[in-house]
């Protein structure tokens, strides 16, 4: 095994290690490990940028094939698979996300944001993440997935419950949770997927993914299950994440929320600056196919790779003052939404809901401050805020008058 020097005590597969803010051990890692051998895992970390996209544009090399976690068997999942599988369901998935139908939710999303700061705005505090920043992405993928709005609770604590599982130190008790989980979303997905293939084809998410083509090729039930359980953790976690993450930076930094609110124009750069400070997805693990050399260290076929993506958004040979949250950051090439044929699908969807949600709370709430602690949730995957007490000078809600 690799001769690291000296260093701390590393575990890339605990969830405490996530959430424990890792910025100091991931620079020890750049400095002195980039290519970092977890022995009590058995796994490796990619801690540099530059590292980090060679391995994603090698699927030949580092697959996709045996799974994203370490220690867990893959699933019937795109985001699991091979090309040409993983390209054949990706064009499938696809005609559900395409720029135009991404731009035609930006009415639906303004109006939402503007429902869910009206329904905590004259109260003058709440829990920016369940309150504000959890409800946004739920609505949206839940509406598109044909999600009744009394059933959409159902789906947070469903999402929720199977991402925690996705540990090596998850309890019993998280995987049975986890396993119920799984079983009350395939029945509420099958019951929809039998009514969309009941009708002729709709605007809805669910329904264009029922009716999709490509080149003959249609998706399965279960298929369509595995698919849309793919989007709804996909976008129901990390966006929230982003969200609470980016405001959270904004009270803390009022230079920048000042900057922002007068000039509404940087919130695209803004974004994508929550986007790289946040990164909600910490890892993503591929499995050596053959013997390889990187930077000196020998990879040996079968063993996990973990791509450390909170890692390579702060490396200093790419980020200039990786530490500093800074809205006008130029150029900002994160690695945030993946890289490579594996890049998020839901990236456009993402961006546009962070930026809405984020100027209409400005707008709307600019006296917002942090009333308490913001722990952060114990995960080895998916992770950030798990709540995020604030306050805020009461105001009226903006419904009546729309």
């Amino acid at each position: 095994m690799p001769d690291h020097p000296t260093h701390p005590d590393i575990d890339l597969v605990d969830g405490e290690f996530y959430a424990s803010d890792p910025q100091e051990l991931y620079a020890w890692m750049r400095t002195n490990a980039p290519v970092y051998f977890d022995e009590r895992n058995g796994v490796w970390g990619i801690a540099k940028y530059h590292d980090l996209k060679a391995v994603a544009r090698d699927p030949a090399t580092f697959s996709n094939a045996g799974g994203i976690r370490p220690n867990f068997d893959p699933l019937p999942m795109m985001i699991d698979m091979d090309d040409p599988d993983h390209l054949r369901r990706r064009k499938l998935v696809n005609r559900g996300f395409t720029p135009r139908q991404v731009r035609d939710l930006e009415p639906k999303i303004r109006r939402v944001c503007d429902e869910i700061i009206d329904s905590v705005c004259e109260r003058g505090e709440c829990d920016l993440v369940m309150d504000i920043a959890a409800p946004l992405p739920m609505i949206m993928i839940g509406d598109a997935l044909g999600v009744a709005p009394e059933d959409r609770a159902d789906l947070l604590r469903w999402s929720d419950e199977m991402v925690s599982a996705q540990s090596n130190q998850a309890s019993e008790e998280l995987m049975a949770k986890a396993a119920e989980a799984f079983a009350n979303y395939t029945a509420y997905a099958t019951k929809v997927i039998a009514d969309r293939r009941s009708r002729p084809p709709d605007t809805d998410l669910m329904s264009i993914l029922v009716h999709a083509e490509v080149d003959g090729d249609r998706l399965a039930d279960d298929e369509l299950v595995q698919e849309s359980l793919l989007i709804l953790v996909g976008g129901d976690e990390t966006t929230r994440h982003v969200v609470s993450g980016g405001m959270e930076q904004l009270i803390r930094h009022p230079d920048q929320r000042q900057k922002l609110i007068e000039d509404p124009s940087l919130l695209g750069s803004a974004v994508e600056e929550m986007l790289r400070w946040v990164t909600p997805i910490k890892n993503m693990a591929r499995t050596v196919t053959r013997d390889v050399d990187l930077r000196g260290q020998r990879l040996r076929a079968g063993q996990k790779v973990l791509l450390l993506y909170h890692s390579a958004n702060r490396d200093e040979d790419v980020f200039e003052d990786p530490q500093t949250f800074d809205i006008e950051r130029s150029p900002n090439e994160h690695v945030a939404f993946g890289f490579g044929t594996h890049f998020c699908l839901g990236a456009s969807l993402a961006r546009l809901e962070v930026k809405v949600m984020t100027e209409r709370l400005l707008a709307r709430l600019p006296d917002l401050e942090l009333a308490g602690p913001t722990p952060l949730r114990p995960a080895n995957f998916i992770s950030g805020f798990e709540s995020m007490p604030v306050r805020f000078t009461p105001t009226a809600p903006v419904g009546a008058a729309a």
